[in-house]
């Protein structure tokens, strides 16, 4: 992988995990068409996902400041209750890639044709929010579970993360300022996993990142960590604004190049 590529392919992560048109599609698509290796792929996703995790972190910093300050007092309040919500709605996507791990990254390695067909259904989704006018409701815990097991399916290349759970949320009455940060807090978790379990196979295995240069990885880093600070506080805004109806269209477009193209 060039530092070119990683430029590219690290833009592209950061900028689709927040809007809702499917970042590991996105690094699919891209890595198909750079003829980038899936070997090398995995790697890189590792790390650009982690960057994005920190633009997160920085976006959502007051937040989650006040989420650790109520915490540590030791009791159940207003701050250990949303933590608690954003536990459970981390239980599918664990239960998903502890049991089927070896059948999801089966769908990771080019197949373009599944991933258009995943963007077309993330297309249908958002799509489905445009007739949900003003909802004006909270994360419950039964609607936190539902909105992981969306989590848990846009595990798949083409399904949008940010697309499925802020759809979900929308779809359950959530509020939009709600969804959003809703949403974009409990990716931190999943991806913080991800990547301590990926560094524990990188450590028994250091050959699995022959072909990545320090200077592509850093590139990458970088370029997923600036273009992620730029999307989230854009699709904060696109959201309230209710706007995702125009990546819909997006996504059905994407998909419909892919496969003429493929084709």
């Amino acid at each position: 992988m060039t530092v070119v590529e990683a430029l590219i392919l690290g833009l592209v992560q950061g900028l689709t995990e927040f809007l809702p048109i499917s970042s590991s599609g996105h690094l699919e698509l891209g890595s198909f068409f750079l003829g980038v290796k899936t070997k090398d792929n995995l790697l890189f996703a590792i790390i650009v996902h982690g960057a994005t995790a920190l633009s997160t972190i920085v976006v959502f910093r007051k937040e989650i400041m006040k989420l650790l300050a109520g915490l540590s007092k030791f009791r159940w309040n207003e701050e250990t209750n949303y933590v608690a919500r954003l536990a459970l709605s981390l239980v599918p996507v664990g239960i998903a890639g502890l049991l089927f791990e070896d059948q999801i990254e089966g769908y990771f390695g080019g197949n373009v044709v599944f991933v258009a067909f995943m963007l077309i259904i993330t297309g249908l989704l958002l799509t489905a929010t445009h007739f949900v006018k003003n909802p004006e409701g909270s994360v419950t815990f039964p609607k936190a579970f539902l909105i992981g097991i969306a989590q848990a399916i846009a595990i798949l290349p083409g399904i949008s993360r940010s697309g499925a759970t802020i759809s979900t949320s929308l779809l359950l009455g959530v509020e939009k300022s709600k969804a959003t940060r809703f949403s974009f807090l409990m990716v931190l978790a999943p991806i913080a996993g991800a990547m301590l379990l990926k560094t524990i196979e990188l450590l028994k295995n250091p050959g699995l990142v022959s072909g990545i240069g320090t200077g592509a990885l850093f590139t990458g880093f970088v370029a997923a960590f600036l273009a992620g600070l730029l999307a989230c506080s854009w699709m904060i805004r696109i959201v309230r604004r209710g706007n995702l109806f125009y990546f819909a269209i997006y996504c059905f477009a994407v998909a419909a190049v892919v496969l003429i193209a493929y084709w």
